[in-house]
């Protein structure tokens, strides 16, 4: 029996080799010599190809190993100029010698003597030979697709090659998630097969960026199509409105009018175009068209990279490979190896684009986010799709708030930009702070009254939660509740939501979760098919605080419209208590919440060009028995003018800027509070000290 290492090795061997000649299969000996154009090769010579690199890198000069015939050097060389000359890449159809039967002998020979060579002990140094091996007839096997559907489609008889293929996978209609960049790191890790090219690993500055969640579909490019998309040369590169006209492209690679029909012509045969389904077969310059048709660009290699490992993506992997805006060019401190095998990849780092992911002709497993895979711009032979990326302009609203409020004598900040990435990070790192009693005690109070609230919760009920983050509290009602059948958080972060609902859907897979982006103050649409639901509202976390009265009551009023007559209510608040506990919540010894107040500047100066020198700002949390909230502001410790969107602004040494109220409540002045914006307290729950409150609310119109 072999060792275990071994074993692996010849297993997976025999694997891809197999894999191989199941995909050339549905052809004829006559499908596999034709070469449709001098980018494509015959299905016989991949075929030999793959088994040439075997025999030229694993067997020559192994053991006693003969070579099945020495013609096959030159004939099989793809472009290893280190071996030798080879026939030119151009003239690969001519090659109807040897015949078929002659290469199938050629692969079963070198097949037999690589199961002896993996059946011995293999050195680190030809294990890495072996898997570049493998991963190198897994490229043939998706090239080999791609050629043949080539060549099917300049038959006129339109051939089908697999009846039964599936479809092109949908995608949720969602949008783009933002991610605010910043210094990452890209490239492979060393802990798997990579090629040479996706390394060294190393670091990049991103802009703050949105992407797309799913790639462009066809629908989506029948309508730039219908917009003259291919007939206006202002959204195209000039190379690439050069090949418009030289080519008399009108759509994209395999599409066919019928009528007044559009049709695709695919590995399945000639179909209706799924306006769903993305599209596939289109050129860089086409996809360069699109995005900008779109108010969108294609993303960099290093966003796609960054947004691949840190958010759900859509599509990743299993349509088709994307487009991003990144020339092929070496990472730094890449050097190409020694030898014939260093020709691998970084002799073509010229003149050609990048593309990630992979496509649905893209051997299973074969693919990683740190792939890069590359072609000459105008290409659209291969499976070659779109993904979306955006820019994040100045945020008009953000810096108007910010102008404003630090425009007012009293100098103030909006607390609701606190939660950029950061900010979040660091709320939920105060939320675990010695000091910090609101989370800790309203989540212990919740789970004991769960019981309570799910009783006046309806069969079949919606779940609506307003600001809803990470939706950590919620499992408290989710659990407690099973009647409720749908879940509908509302949230501003699109990547908060989208995490949330994956977790979420783990833990319950029979609740509907259908995610809201936006800002939970204003009236929100629910989805229309939870239109007809009873509702019940959720907002935890005491934010109601962070209010001004004012505010507060309008934020109740809209709840109340977006969650009907018939709702509840269900909010948590902050309850008044000692000075002392409340100064220390808000100002805790090891300083995490002066570093997520003095992050609001840190912010401005990102995004605003602000000039703060956040070290001569200090955090200062007071009690206002007056207003009975608690207070946060930020010191300016000099004179000092700062500037801010091109505004100018003084402060004196001493000066508070205002960034944060938090309101505390007795039962009944939270009552009172509820009653002008239209609700009656129907219960309510108070915890042991400190005391934390959750209140039972329902519309006025039901008491009556």
């Amino acid at each position: 029996m072999l060792p275990p290492a071994r074993g692996v090795w010849l297993d997976r061997f025999r694997r891809v080799r197999a894999q191989t000649l199941k995909r050339v299969a549905p052809l004829t000996p006559e499908d596999m010599v034709v070469q449709s154009m001098p980018d494509t090769s015959p299905a016989k010579w991949h075929l030999a190809h793959t088994t040439w690199f075997f025999e030229t890198f694993l067997l020559t000069g192994w053991s006693d190993y003969k070579p099945f015939d020495p013609d096959f050097s030159f004939l099989f060389n793809s472009y290893y100029e280190a071996v030798g000359p080879r026939q030119p890449r151009a003239q690969r159809g001519l090659l109807t010698r040897p015949p078929l039967s002659d290469v199938m002998a050629y692969r079963s020979y070198v097949d037999r003597h690589m199961e002896g060579r993996l059946s011995e002990p293999l050195t680190t140094e030809v294990e890495g030979l072996v898997a570049l091996g493998l991963a190198h007839e897994e490229q043939h096997q998706e090239l080999l697709l791609m050629d043949v559907l080539h060549l099917m489609a300049q038959s006129p008889l339109k051939p089908t090659v697999d009846p039964n293929r599936q479809a092109d996978k949908h995608a949720d209609q969602t949008g783009f998630h933002r991610l605010e960049g910043g210094l990452v790191e890209i490239g492979h890790r060393g802990d798997i097969f990579a090629f040479d090219n996706e390394g060294p690993r190393h670091k990049v500055y991103l802009e703050p960026f949105e992407i797309a969640d799913r790639l462009v579909t066809n629908g989506e490019w029948l309508a730039f199509m219908a917009a003259g998309g291919y007939q206006q040369a202002r959204h195209w590169l000039s190379e690439g409105w050069d090949a418009v006209r030289d080519n008399g492209w009108e759509a994209p690679l395999y599409w066919e009018r019928t009528g007044d029909q559009w049709k695709v012509f695919g590995l399945n045969g000639l179909q209706p175009v799924d306006p769903e389904a993305p599209v596939v077969h289109v050129s860089y310059y086409e996809a360069c068209a699109y995005a900008a048709w779109a108010g969108a660009r294609l993303p960099t290699e290093s966003e796609w990279e960054h947004a691949a490992t840190t958010t759900p993506f859509q599509q990743l992997d299993d349509v088709a490979w994307q487009w991003t805006q990144s020339a092929y060019a070496p990472y730094p401190g890449f050097r190409p190896g020694a030898g014939a095998v260093g020709e691998y990849n970084g002799k073509f780092m010229v003149g050609q684009m990048v593309l990630r992911g992979g496509a649905s002709v893209t051997p299973q497993g074969h693919s990683r986010p740190t792939y890069r895979n590359f072609f000459h711009p105008e290409k659209r032979w291969m499976f070659a799709g779109v993904r979306l990326a955006r820019d994040i302009p100045l945020d008009a609203g953000f810096a108007a708030d910010v102008v404003a409020g630090l425009s007012k004598r009293q100098k103030s900040l909006p607390p609701k930009y606190f939660y950029d990435a950061c900010g979040s990070e660091l709320f939920e790192a105060i939320c675990d702070t010695p000091e910090y009693y609101p989370t800790r005690t309203e989540t212990a109070l919740l789970k004991a009254i769960s019981p309570a609230i799910a009783a006046v919760i309806p069969a079949g009920a919606v779940l609506v939660e307003f600001g809803s983050g990470a939706s950590l509290k919620t499992r408290c009602l989710l659990s407690a509740a099973p009647q409720i059948e749908a879940y509908v958080p509302i949230d501003i972060s699109r990547s908060a939501l989208e995490g949330a609902r994956i977790r979420l859907s783990a833990d319950y897979p029979d609740l509907t979760i259908q995610p809201v982006v936006g800002d939970f103050t204003s009236m929100v649409s629910l989805p229309p098919e939870l239109q007809d639901r009873p509702r019940v509202g959720f907002f935890p976390g005491s934010t109601i605080g962070n209010f001004t009265p004012g505010e507060a009551i309008a934020f109740l009023k809209t709840a109340r419209c977006v969650l009907g007559t018939n709702a509840h209510f269900i909010v948590g608040t902050d309850m008044v208590k000692d000075e002392d506990t409340l100064v220390r919540a808000y100002d805790d010894a090891a300083g995490v919440t002066a570093e997520f107040n003095k992050n609001l500047l840190v912010r401005i100066n990102r995004e605003l060009g602000g000039s703060f020198d956040v070290e001569t700002f200090t955090h200062l949390a007071v009690w206002n028995p007056e207003h009975q909230r608690m207070e946060m502001h930020l010191v300016s410790q000099v004179d000092q003018i700062v500037t801010v969107a091109g505004h100018c602004f003084r402060f004196v040494s001493g000066e508070r800027l205002h960034t944060e109220n938090s309101h505390k409540f007795t039962v009944d002045t939270f009552t009172a509070l509820a009653r002008e914006a239209g609700w009656e307290r129907a219960n309510h729950w108070v915890s042991a000290d400190p005391a934390f409150g959750v209140f039972d609310l329902i519309a006025a119109s039901r008491q009556a």
